[in-house]
């Protein structure tokens, strides 16, 4: 079990604690078979909604605030009936633009785990605007519900007169499959990895298909895809999506040893700045790039 759980687990209800603690061994992927939510609302007589509250602590345990030490977790349903952990991340002389937010990193982490919409998310704290526009985009935007520990509603309560991809004539919408033709071959797993990533990418308003693979001491890779937005501002950069990832599954960025970032060369932006930006956070190490 990653340290970071230690200290969580002591502050939850025994009953919680004695039957979650044998599943946040070293394979924790950060979420939750339905096999094992349904274990734990056995072992603790909680419904859903009171469960994700109670394990919103461990969550919270995942986030990196170097900055603001204002620690945010949030949980997401996918449509699977799987749930995924998130947290806020920040990135230490860094913008603050370069932060993820919990409900992003839930998200993603839904995504990533091939998740194509979430029903709910479930948050510690009430998300804020940046947060509302990002979901606004997800293809279960409509539909989406948002659960604080005091509340329920729908995500457009929270986002009354909201302006999503339908607005910019899009009939797309993140988290919907997406398969880009970037032709590239490649006998390194890395930039294959990055590569099959980009390819899943979601960039309608750009064409900026781009995606991150990070490469660890201890052997594990992580990815991150771009995930665009209609607002622009709230759109999640590939490295931050793959930094969040690693995280989250328990991976030291101080173990960081490579960074490939793979983009289209016909898109009209590029995360090469922005990458290199969170790579000189992490240490310096250096990125690969190839625009295809």
């Amino acid at each position: 079990m990653h340290p970071r759980f230690a200290k969580t687990l002591d502050s939850l209800p025994a009953d919680l604690s004695a039957a979650v603690a044998p599943m946040l061994g070293d394979d924790f992927s950060a979420s939750f078979s339905p096999e094992q939510i349904q274990q734990l609302m056995d072992a603790t007589r909680l419904g859903e909604r009171e469960l994700r509250l109670a394990l919103l602590p461990l969550a919270a345990a995942c986030s990196v605030a170097p900055i603001s030490r204002f620690f945010v977790g949030a949980i997401a349903c996918g449509l699977s009936g799987r749930w995924y952990l998130g947290a806020n991340m920040e990135f230490a002389g860094q913008g603050l633009f370069h932060s993820v937010h919990a409900e992003q990193s839930a998200i993603s982490n839904a995504w990533l785990g091939g998740e194509t919409g979430i029903s709910e998310i479930t948050v510690n704290y009430t998300p804020c605007g940046h947060c509302r526009q990002f979901m606004n985009e997800l293809s279960t935007a409509k539909v989406l519900k948002v659960s604080l520990p005091d509340d329920i509603s729908t995500l457009q309560a929270f986002l009354p007169h909201s302006f999503g991809p339908a607005d910019l004539d899009i009939t797309d919408a993140l988290m919907s499959p997406q398969h880009h033709d970037l032709p590239f071959t490649s006998e390194d797993p890395l930039v294959c990895a990055a590569l099959a990533a980009a390819r899943q990418s979601y960039a309608p308003y750009s064409q900026g298909y781009a995606a991150v693979a990070l490469a660890f001491a201890d052997g594990r890779t992580f990815c991150g895809r771009y995930a665009e937005n209609a607002a622009f501002n709230p759109s999640l950069p590939p490295m931050q999506m793959a930094c969040a990832h690693a995280v989250l599954n328990g991976a030291d960025l101080g173990q960081l040893r490579r960074a490939v970032l793979v983009e289209s060369a016909k898109g009209q932006i590029s995360q090469q700045d922005a990458a290199r930006s969170v790579l000189k956070a992490l240490g310096g190490v250096a990125l690969e790039y190839l625009a295809i």
